[in-house]
């Protein structure tokens, strides 16, 4: 069951990229006086355990486990994602320019499977961003950097100064919006992951907080 389960979801990634996603503009927004010259996303920059309860929707293929993030050096974190019943799926290092698999469970051993979480982990624990442009809205500080021809849009309450959402663009086109729940900025509560030009989405629930 597992391994079928597995392999159709393989098999969904390969016919579900042709599917177009639209095109990205910023509403209820007006440009600022850019003051930021970078933002980050503290989420994962502590070195405590970060572990949550993870979903994972594709079509109508369904994958739950728990997955655990902890920073190591530098930009580079360790991914462990295990089955509800504590068995290992895959466990990985992951920074900015580099990426080891320790291991991986043979029939998720696919290389569709793995380039999408090696890129969409990289995405997720990027930390730092240099600020291009500045925009607000009622609610938002919003900051638009860019990176090897993608642009990104971070969004912060204004209230709290928590960052709340970032939009990832590739050629002006929505790819993956990241959004977060959280009460202080090194850890959030809740976040999703969802992809734009396929039916993907990746949900994480709180398990255990930092201090």
């Amino acid at each position: 069951m597992h391994r079928l389960l597995l392999r159709n979801l393989a098999y969904s990634f390969v016919f579900i990229l042709c599917i177009s996603c639209k095109t990205f503009t910023l509403t209820d927004a007006r440009p600022v006086l850019n003051t930021e010259k970078k933002v980050e996303n503290l989420y994962f920059s502590s070195k405590e355990d970060y572990v949550y309860k993870c979903q994972m929707d594709i079509y109508k293929n369904h994958v739950s486990g728990i997955l655990i993030i902890k920073k190591i050096n530098g930009n580079a974190h360790r991914v462990v994602l295990t089955s509800d019943f504590g068995n290992t799926l895959i466990d990985f290092e992951i920074s900015e320019n580099d990426f080891r698999l320790h291991y991986v469970l043979p029939d998720m051993d696919k290389k569709i499977v793995i380039n999408f979480l090696r890129n969409d982990f990289r995405e997720l624990l990027r930390q730092q961003y240099k600020v291009n442009e500045s925009f607000e809205s009622e609610n938002s500080n919003i900051y638009r950097s860019e990176i090897n021809q993608k642009k990104y849009y971070l969004f912060f309450n204004k209230e709290n100064g928590l960052l709340e959402q970032i939009v990832f663009t590739k050629n002006n086109k929505e790819k993956i919006d990241f959004t977060f729940e959280g009460k202080k900025h090194i850890f959030a509560d809740r976040l999703s992951i969802q992809h734009k030009d396929f039916k993907i989405n990746i949900k994480l629930f709180q398990i255990t907080e930092n201090e």
